[in-house]
C-alpha cells in the first residue's frame, strides 16, 4: 500500500494515457471535422494505440514497483506487462496478424487483475482509513464484468456478429472504464497520502 501511496501519480499518467486510447478508438473524424463513432482504423491509426499501450503499460508496472521497498504490486505488475504486450502486438512487433480472439485473453487478463487490484485497494482504505470506499467495490465489479465477457469472447462462448465497430465499442468503452477507475485510485491515493502526511 505504501508503495502505491507513492506513485500515485504514476497511475494517473497510466489513466489518462487509458484515456486517450479509449477516445482514439471509439471515435473518428469525419471529413468534415466531425466525430464518429469508429468503423475501421488505420494502420497509422493501430501503431499509435499500440504505442499508448506500451507506454501506460509501464506506467503501470512503474507504479506497481517503483520505490517498493514496502513491496511490490503484482497485479499492478501484471496488469502493466499484459498492457504493454497488447501494444506491443498492434506496433506489429509480434509479426503483422493479431487475432481477436489474441486480445480479447489479454484484455481478459488486464480486467481480472485490475479487478482484483481495486477490490484490494477498497478493502484496505476502508480498514485502514474508515472510508466507506463503495465506488472501488463497484468498479472491481464492474472490472468482473468486463473480464468475463473477454474471456467468453476469447473462448467463442459469446460470438460477436463479424463488424470491426462492435470490436471498438467494446474494447474502447473497456480502456474507458479502465482509465476512470485508474484515475480515481490515484486521486485516493493521493488524499490518503496528503492525509497521513499531514498526521
Amino acid at each position: 500500500m505504501q508503495t502505491l501511496i507513492q506513485n500515485w501519480w504514476l497511475m494517473a499518467l497510466c489513466g489518462v494515457l487509458q484515456a486517450v486510447y479509449s477516445v482514439v478508438i471509439l471515435f473518428m473524424q469525419n471529413p468534415d471535422g466531425s466525430l464518429a463513432l469508429r468503423k475501421y482504423a488505420l494502420q497509422s491509426t493501430v501503431v499509435f494505440l499500440g504505442t499508448v499501450a506500451i507506454a501506460s503499460g509501464i506506467f503501470a508496472v512503474a507504479a506497481g514497483m517503483w520505490k517498493s521497498s514496502q513491496g511490490k504490486s503484482w497485479l499492478l505488475l501484471v496488469n502493466g506487462v499484459a498492457l504493454s504486450t497488447l501494444g506491443f502486438m498492434l506496433t506489429g512487433s509480434f509479426g503483422p496478424q493479431v487475432s481477436f480472439r489474441s486480445i480479447t485473453l489479454l484484455l481478459a487478463v488486464m480486467a481480472i487483475s485490475i479487478s482484483i487490484f481495486e477490490l484490494g485497494i477498497a478493502q484496505t482504505l476502508r480498514q485502514s482509513h474508515l472510508v466507506n470506499e463503495w465506488i472501488l467495490y463497484l468498479a472491481g465489479a464492474v472490472s468482473v464484468v468486463f473480464a468475463m465477457a473477454f474471456l467468453t469472447m476469447s473462448l467463442r462462448w459469446i460470438i460477436l456478429k463479424p463488424s470491426p465497430a462492435s470490436d471498438f465499442i467494446w474494447i474502447g468503452s473497456y480502456f474507458g472504464f479502465s482509465s476512470i477507475s485508474m484515475l480515481g485510485i490515484s486521486w485516493r491515493l493521493r488524499n490518503v497520502r496528503s492525509r497521513v502526511s499531514m498526521s
